[in-house]
């Protein structure tokens, strides 16, 4: 259906939990929401066609969705948490002794082909410096990674990394990276973005500690009551040190813990099951 399925390759993880070949994914029979977002599960702009599915992450966007006049919304949980049960195994070493987290991993808020966002990065900078106890770990975004001036800043204050590009019209899609995500994640302590995002969200749910502090920074042409929104219905996630046990439970909630489908089911729900969907 829509070619934001195979957004950072959820449709491949998809696929490869349900036995199929996850280098080839078959057309899921609707939407999949693609990322943490507080309206109907798909993103700002798209395009929808009335009467087809669309698979959300939890039971509140569901809600929200019948709320918008969508009903055909269905809770399935988010690809990342299919992705985290599914090696959940690779968390326990064979010694029995558990790799020591180091360090805060830091997701700055990013553009995107359509949107670019405006904000001072140095300054930025600066506060997570005098924030943030132990080594740094800065995760840019592919658009802002691939912005030379943004990048070198980035790297005079900490290690800099990328997940990927999150593909677009299922071209250059890395299909990798909720695994190399996943991977990073789990080396460091302490997850935090300067705003509440899906990767806040993925972090918790790996065993980090949140934080949400800084410039937000404006994107263009951004829906600002939907921003203030988020910062005051989820107050207790922000700030430099919200309460782990309230994060987790709050972030496996968003994420649809309690709606992982097995693989039988997940098939038939996707469409997975008659013929080839491609």
């Amino acid at each position: 259906m829509h070619h934001g399925n195979h957004f950072y390759g959820h449709a491949h993880v998809l696929a490869e939990y349900c036995g199929l070949d996850p280098a080839d994914p078959p057309r899921i029979d609707g939407y999949l929401q693609h990322g943490w977002n507080v309206v109907d599960g798909l993103g700002a702009g798209t395009p929808y066609a009335p009467g087809r599915p669309i698979f959300v992450w939890s039971e509140r966007t569901r809600r929200r969705a019948w709320s918008m006049n969508r009903p055909m919304a269905t809770v399935i949980g988010s690809p990342f948490l299919y992705l985290l049960n599914s090696l959940a195994d690779d968390e326990q070493p064979e010694d029995g002794q558990q790799p020591e987290r180091d360090g805060t991993i830091w997701y700055p808020f990013h553009g995107w082909e359509g949107q670019k966002v405006d904000g001072d990065h140095r300054r930025l900078i600066d506060e997570i410096v005098a924030t943030e106890p132990g080594p740094i770990t800065f995760c840019l975004y592919w658009h802002e990674y691939s912005d030379a001036r943004i990048r070198a800043a980035y790297e005079r204050a900490g290690r800099v990394i990328c997940h990927g590009y999150r593909g677009y019209m299922r071209m250059r899609t890395d299909t990798r990276f909720l695994h190399k995500q996943l991977a990073e994640l789990r080396r460091h302590k302490r997850v935090a973005s300067n705003r509440l995002s899906s990767a806040v969200f993925y972090g918790v749910a790996a065993g980090c500690e949140p934080a949400v502090y800084g410039n937000p920074m404006q994107l263009a042409k951004e829906d600002a009551p939907t921003a203030e929104r988020i910062r005051r219905e989820w107050a207790e996630l922000h700030g430099t040190a919200p309460d782990p046990g309230t994060a987790r439970r709050i972030a496996l909630a968003e994420l649809g813990d309690g709606y992982l489908a097995s693989p039988a089911e997940l098939r038939a729900t996707l469409g997975w099951t008659t013929g080839d969907q491609r």
